[in-house]
């Protein structure tokens, strides 16, 4: 009989010997629905963004011109629920449960009043934003009105994506994959409901993406606090309170990771006033091929969930050689499946684009710029699962400084160099040759062992 997940990461937590076989059955169990989990995402991008472009060049290009800023908001959300599922994963990896439940509920309100906050900000910056971004005025209200709308769910947002994260961190990668799944069929639907029913076009398409999260933020609690083995609060009365040290540990992870926020999505941002003087078409294009080139990149933010996952449990259980082989497994099979999956985006370019776009110069460009990041994806994937394992060690201002002077130094540089001279194609060269330079740092620095944290956050 084949040993299950649940086996396995009970080896990993009581010190038992896993095979090479083992470690690889692990990392599959634990990355397959993560994988589902990042396709049903993708695809959900590809309607969502179908339906918008099926309205014409200037609302798909309303949404692109804010998509930088809602990643930077996303990132900030991301990055604090992280500061508290990497605790759980050291904790469960320790096999002190009843920690784990502590660090939970006090995150779970924190978030919630992390997203209360960041929504208010957003609230408040949503008119003048697209201006700030060097919008045209055909597209601004739009685009306005969309960052309106994703402002106002990021506090359901927030209780998603932690109570999500506290599942995996816990070995549970399956619930969070299929509640995640189901969000993004809600998302279609409502996203039709909004746009086309209602009437009400890329604010449409916001709401719908938002009544979405909400729902599944509710399947995700439920699931966190009364369904889960290592997590559930079932009977238990604790303090909802964060304390200090929770904070404290928390911060240790999230500040950096604030910081990468802050340096990879400021970059976008910058990149989008490199772009939209290129005209609606450029960054229409610009917005498709992002999400077309998500079709090649969701096995490594798949594998990325289960490496934190493994190095996390691995080191709470002071075990730094186990923590060291998931991380290289892992990023050596993200690395290849991203490889064949760059192979087909090449020769599928334009048929992923002509799924996004009717628009013949829009499906031209995208195309174009998309088999220019096929090169750019095997290293790109080591990056990806290199920063998780980093972030399941709880180590993760180097790995900051490192997205730094790739983005900054590497990527903005060429692009302002390049994009005047040779339009979106010069921004796409330079995001190929950033994406490389930025894998090569990952792999000297997972090569060593000052990635590993020389206490686990349960000291």
């Amino acid at each position: 009989m084949r040993d299950s997940k649940d086996t396995l990461l009970s080896m990993v937590r009581n010190g038992g010997q896993l095979t090479t076989g083992q470690q690889i059955r692990l990392t599959m169990l634990l990355s397959i629905p993560a994988i589902l989990a990042q396709f049903s995402s993708v695809m959900m991008q590809y309607i969502d963004a179908s339906m918008v472009g099926n309205l014409g060049a200037n609302p798909s290009a309303s949404i692109g011109l804010v998509a930088s800023s809602t990643w930077i908001f996303g990132g900030f959300v991301m990055g604090a629920a992280s500061g508290f599922s990497v605790q759980i994963a050291h904790f469960c990896g320790s096999k002190d449960y009843f920690s784990a439940r502590n660090v939970m509920r006090k995150g779970l309100v924190s978030l919630l009043l992390f997203g209360l906050l960041l929504g208010f900000a957003g609230y408040l910056i949503s008119g003048p934003l697209p201006v700030w971004l060097g919008g045209s005025a055909e597209i601004n209200e739009d685009a306005s009105g969309y960052f309106a709308i994703f402002s106002a769910f990021l506090p359901m947002m927030a209780l998603s994506w932690t109570a999500g994260g506290m599942l995996q961190a816990s070995g549970n990668m399956k619930i969070p994959s299929i509640l995640n799944i189901m969000m993004c069929v809600l998302d279609v639907i409502f996203n039709y409901i909004f746009i086309y029913g209602f009437d009400m076009g890329v604010r449409g398409a916001a709401l719908g993406t938002g009544v979405a999260e909400t729902i599944t933020a509710g399947g995700m609690l439920y699931f966190l606090l009364a369904r889960s083995e290592e997590l559930s609060v079932r009977g238990e009365h604790g303090n909802y309170i964060p304390d200090a040290k929770t904070l404290r540990n928390a911060f240790s992870i999230s500040g950096p990771m604030w910081l990468q926020n802050i340096v990879m999505r400021g970059a976008y941002v910058v990149a989008t006033l490199i772009v939209s003087p290129l005209g609606a078409i450029s960054i229409a294009a610009n917005a498709f091929a992002i999400t077309a080139e998500s079709f090649c990149y969701m096995p490594g933010y798949g594998i990325e969930e289960a490496s934190t996952t493994l190095v996390g449990q691995s080191l709470g259980a002071k075990r730094r050689f186990l923590a060291k082989q998931f991380a290289r497994m892992t990023t050596l099979l993200a690395a290849g499946i991203m490889t064949i999956m760059a192979v087909a985006m090449f020769a599928g370019a334009s048929v992923l684009m002509g799924i996004l776009s009717k628009d013949p110069e829009v499906v031209a460009l995208g195309a174009k710029v998309l088999r220019i990041e096929a090169f750019a994806e095997t290293m790109y994937a080591v990056s990806i699962v290199a920063y998780g394992a980093c972030v399941g060690a709880g180590s993760t201002l180097v790995p900051t400084i490192l997205n730094f002077v790739s983005m900054w130094v590497v990527r903005i540089g060429l692009a302002s160099i390049l994009t005047p001279r040779m339009g979106l194609t010069g921004y796409w060269v330079a995001m190929c040759i950033e994406l490389n330079v930025r894998g090569l740092l990952f792999v000297w620095w997972l090569r060593g062992d000052k990635w590993l944290r020389n206490r686990s956050l349960t000291d």
